[in-house]
């Protein structure tokens, strides 16, 4: 009989407690009892990324992660990235703008993954661009819209970055 834990996690800006299996992953956790099922499990292995999600901002594989090693953390999921009303955010817009899903199986992982690299890379090399995506795997796109939408989201970015910038200077 496995024993219990009690885990207290910040989930999308959330303060979640629950108790659950020391055994259960972080991937099976967020789906079975928060009912987050945005999360996918693929390969159960850690290989294909279709369960990442975000610990702190970094992408992880959440199907290799115990829910109890998550505790006092803070996770987002593919559910924490739309606004209040629904809205979806820049990567998603740039996901649907170039037809990066199709099947839509690897896309939350794949979301989330560029994600981070626009949050916490300023200026992506291609080289970072391969590494963001690159635990990732996509059956259907071959990975050239995906790359489009990283494109179109990163011009984005730098827009909207050089137009902040050049409010900060004419303060």
């Amino acid at each position: 009989m496995g024993s219990n834990h009690e885990v207290h996690i910040e989930v999308n800006g959330e303060l979640r407690t629950c108790t659950t299996e020391a055994r259960t992953s972080l991937a099976d956790f967020l789906r079975d009892q928060l009912g987050l099922t945005g999360t996918h499990l693929g390969c159960e292995h850690g290989v294909c990324g279709a369960c990442t999600v975000l610990l702190n901002g970094t992408p992880i594989r959440s199907c290799i992660m115990l829910a109890a090693q998550a505790d006092g953390q803070s996770v987002t999921t593919i559910e924490g990235l739309s606004g209040p009303d629904g809205e979806l955010n820049g990567v998603q817009e740039a996901f649907c703008k170039t037809h990066a899903l199709q099947c839509g199986f690897c896309t939350p992982g794949m979301v989330l993954a560029v994600q981070a690299l626009v949050d916490n890379v300023p200026e992506p090399t291609q080289q970072d661009i391969d590494d963001a995506i690159g635990g990732n795997i996509c059956r259907c796109t071959g990975y050239v819209q995906i790359r489009e939408a990283i494109e179109l989201v990163l011009g984005d970015v730098a827009k909207v970055r050089t137009s902040d910038d050049a409010t900060v200077g004419a303060r």
